[in-house]
């Protein structure tokens, strides 16, 4: 074998083993699903849209006609203490009670281990509020479904966290409805309140075990309603609060500290 021949043998072997190298270090890191369900209620009852009557915390019956709210940054705590932080881009939810399949969310490439615990905020945070519009897509962009469902108020460039709608023989409108839109991130031009809530939740005895090739583990939270009228910001009358949007800052903040509250574990499956 002439020099040359040996030469190109060896700078061969090392570009085999720098594609070797490359190529494992692309590998994405070996992961399971974990999927999560938002389970409205209304106390001891299933939350049912337009027919069901229910009586909150002042005695007074509604009927809920719409809830929609956004659970964004989930973050998952293994029992070791570690925590992992879902990707920005893949943690942005719309849950409605009028579509049964977003209520169920999935998330993807979840490292293994056991989870005991999870955080996530109920709402959009700031710095999404204010992105271009090319980083908001799915239910966050404000030109697609958004449009229909009317979780972003054009006039003040920011997403309405949470959305409860109906109907109570109490409310003093002229159609007997009531409207709580909570929004407000803490401002864009001018300073606001901030809406947005982080809500821990830890599992207690319960484990989530999440696996590349086991079971998909799926935490089931129940949300309840009641607490949004009745908790430690306020205990809310819709005779006295028959509309609560962006401009009653104050109310809507008392909302949100009771919003914050609504999120329970049930059980894990």
């Amino acid at each position: 074998m002439n020099i040359f021949s040996k030469y190109y043998t060896s700078l061969l072997a090392i570009l085999t083993l720098f594609a070797l190298y490359a190529c494992n270090d692309v590998e994405p890191v070996p992961g399971g699903k974990l999927r999560i369900e938002f389970d409205n209620v209304v106390g001891e009852k299933n939350l049912v849209l337009n027919s069901v009557t229910y009586q909150n915390a002042a005695n007074e019956d509604f009927t809920v006609t719409k809830l929609d709210y956004f659970i964004s940054n989930i973050k998952l705590k293994k029992a070791n203490g570690s925590v992992y932080t879902v990707p920005q881009d893949s943690s942005y939810f719309l849950i409605k009670e009028s579509v049964k399949a977003s209520q169920f969310v999935t998330l993807n490439n979840v490292p293994e281990g056991d989870y005991k615990e999870i955080e996530f905020m109920v709402g959009v945070d700031s710095l999404r509020n204010t992105a271009d519009i090319s980083k908001r897509k799915g239910v966050l962009d404000p030109g697609g479904s958004m449009a229909e469902d009317g979780m972003y108020w054009q006039w003040n460039s920011g997403y309405i966290f949470v959305k409860l709608e109906g109907v109570s023989s109490v409310a003093t409108s002229i159609n007997r409805k009531f409207y709580y839109h909570i929004g407000l991130f803490g401002g864009y031009n001018e300073r606001t309140v901030n809406n947005t809530r982080i809500v821990t939740i830890p599992f207690g005895a319960l484990t989530a075990p999440v696996s590349e090739t086991g079971k998909t583990p799926e935490v089931h939270l129940v949300v309840d309603l009641l607490k949004l009228f009745n908790g430690p910001g306020t205990n809310l009358s819709i005779a006295e609060n028959v509309m609560v949007m962006g401009s009653q800052q104050e109310k809507s903040q008392q909302i949100a500290n009771n919003y914050s509250g609504m999120f329970t574990i049930d059980h894990i499956h």
